[in-house]
């Protein structure tokens, strides 16, 4: 299960979690492998604690471990740490905002909830209670953004057809070509000074006025070689890039030079050529429509984020020093605490 929106650049608390993190390197989960549980932050009321943090942690810690090594894993991982620990004091003040404002989930949606996962292919043990709590509090989760959040955006007209001028290039259809190719495969490494031996006569000879269809059947290795080296309708950004570089020069008519790429060696001639074609508004409307929709949502989830951390009392907390007993009196108010 994943929250609700996508997280936006660092802010003023990731600044904080990352300041934190970085001065006290001796303590962190990087270096404390057999450590005993302890206080790693404080939302309000609530704690967070290092086992939380850790099995939160633990799946993208494995895969920095397999892909870095050395200075870079260590700096990977303090990343991981400070976006996993950001990432639950947010979630922990979204639940919090949840709770004081009477939003539940039931057991009914939370059963419809797990029939939508499992048919999506998603397995999840039932019989554990930490899987079943963390799917009560995404459905909780995506209930408060909906009140919250979503409830409130509304998408005028005018706002779609500025984001259409504005992007009419994500609307449009690419470039279409329709040609014709004549390809030489060379059967091993030691063959390739011979294919392009050939593909040179084989230029020399169009140029010498040969038709192009008939030297495509005599010598084209290619599939389409009795159809005279004709291939279908493609579009921009599906041919071999070594192709369409080639193809982007000519006119309908033309004929490249010899194009080598890894499927061997290429002499094309350009049939025709249909430039970019741009979907009129009526037809992308309801796209757009969506498109603006999910960033108006994300810009006042934001703000409605920051307006929770500004008005709360978060303090990150560590040990200082890795045996160090978890803390039992009341905590201080340091200077990383946020409380406007």
């Amino acid at each position: 299960m994943h929250r609700p929106f996508i997280m936006m650049p660092p802010s003023r608390l990731y600044r904080m979690v990352l300041y934190t993190l970085a001065l006290l390197a001796p303590v962190s989960l990087l270096s404390a492998a057999q450590v005993q549980d302890r206080i790693v932050a404080i939302v309000n009321s609530d704690l967070i604690m290092q086992s939380e943090m850790k099995r939160d942690l633990a799946p993208e810690r494995e895969r920095i471990q397999k892909e870095y090594r050395g200075e870079a894993l260590m700096r990977r991982l303090r990343t991981a740490e400070y976006m996993a620990l950001t990432s639950m004091i947010e979630r922990t003040l979204q639940l919090q905002e949840a709770k004081a404002k009477g939003v539940e989930v039931s057991d009914q949606e939370v059963g419809q909830a797990l029939q939508q996962m499992k048919r999506q292919g998603e397995t999840i043990d039932e019989r554990n209670p930490a899987n079943m709590k963390n799917v009560r509090e995404q459905l909780i989760l995506l209930k408060v953004v909906d009140r919250e959040v979503r409830s409130g955006v509304m998408v005028g007209e005018s706002e779609l057809k500025r984001y259409f001028q504005e992007h009419r290039d994500r609307f449009a259809l690419p470039e279409e070509y329709t040609f014709s190719q004549i390809l030489l495969k060379p059967r091993s490494p030691d063959d390739t000074a011979e294919a392009k031996a050939k593909a040179a006569e084989i230029t020399a000879l169009l140029k010498r006025g040969e038709p192009f269809e008939d030297l495509a059947l005599r010598f084209s290795d290619g599939p389409n070689a009795s159809r005279g080296g004709r291939l279908g309708l493609v579009r921009q950004g599906e041919l071999l890039p070594g192709i369409e570089r080639a193809i982007a020069k000519l006119v309908p008519g033309g004929i490249s030079d010899t194009i080598e790429t890894s499927e061997g060696l290429h002499i094309v001639r350009l049939e025709d050529k249909q430039p970019k074609q741009f979907r009129p508004y009526e037809e992308v409307r309801v796209e757009i429509q969506g498109l603006v929709f999910q960033q108006k949502s994300e810009d006042i989830f934001q703000e409605w984020l920051a307006e929770l951390k500004n008005k709360a009392y978060i303090e990150i907390k560590f040990e200082s020093a890795p045996s160090g007993p978890p803390t039992t009196g009341p905590a201080p108010r340091p200077s990383s605490t946020s409380k406007e």
